[in-house]
């Protein structure tokens, strides 16, 4: 199954902004692997099996930000939140964690911005859902990660056990994220991906804090 807005531009502007962020954040990158290795040990990346399409699987990379489970599944939510490290509550926050998908772009697994790559599971429970979501290429950012994305981290911060989590993400996000990525297929276009990762950057800067208080 092709990605339908995986133009050859689009795949271009991808790779030659991955190679530019890549050197220029090497240091920040070594950084951080020195404070992961420092302050919370190996391993030092977390690969999470997520899907390209409904049926072709890919690791995704992250630093590690939590304590290692083997009984690890699902998405994250307020059952989890306990084995978030210091070290990952503050890569989250900044989302510095997502670096290095850098890596997925350039191999071609993601694009900078599209729909977040799923979990296998719940593309084998919705998948015509899935299968039309998947027609564009996943992404680092995307129009549901912008719109929708807090509201879920609320959501899911209440839960619990794994099995709410499981419940609230199923009955309450999968389909009105799937609502926004298909929003953004029919209107993508260059600017509005730019857009988009602006305001993903912007939304996680620092300063954002210090902004005035209203009224």
């Amino acid at each position: 199954m092709g990605c339908r807005n995986m133009t050859p531009m689009k795949r271009f502007l991808d790779v030659l902004a991955a190679l530019i962020l890549t050197t220029v954040l090497f240091p920040l990158i070594l950084w951080l692997i020195a404070l992961i290795l420092i302050r919370e040990g190996r391993p030092i990346l977390y690969i999470s099996e997520r899907m390209k399409t409904v049926d072709r699987p890919f690791g995704l990379w992250k630093f590690r930000t939590m304590r290692t489970s083997s009984t690890d599944s699902g998405v994250s939510g307020g059952d989890k939140a306990s084995r978030i490290t210091p070290t990952g509550e503050f890569m989250r926050k900044y989302r510095l964690d997502e670096i290095p998908q850098l890596w997925n772009i350039l191999r071609g697994d993601i694009s900078f911005v599209g729909p977040r790559p799923p979990l296998r599971r719940y593309v084998e429970m919705f998948p015509e859902l899935y299968g039309e979501v998947l027609k564009a290429r996943p992404g680092i950012t995307g129009l549901a990660t912008i719109a929708f994305h807090q509201h879920e981290e609320n959501l899911l911060a209440a839960c619990k056990t794994p099995k709410e989590t499981e419940r609230v993400y199923v009955e309450r996000c999968v389909a009105r994220k799937a609502r926004i990525d298909l929003i953004y297929q029919k209107r993508h276009h260059l600017c509005l991906d730019f857009l988009l990762m602006l305001k993903t950057v912007y939304r996680r800067l620092p300063l954002q804090r210090h902004r005035p208080p209203r009224g």
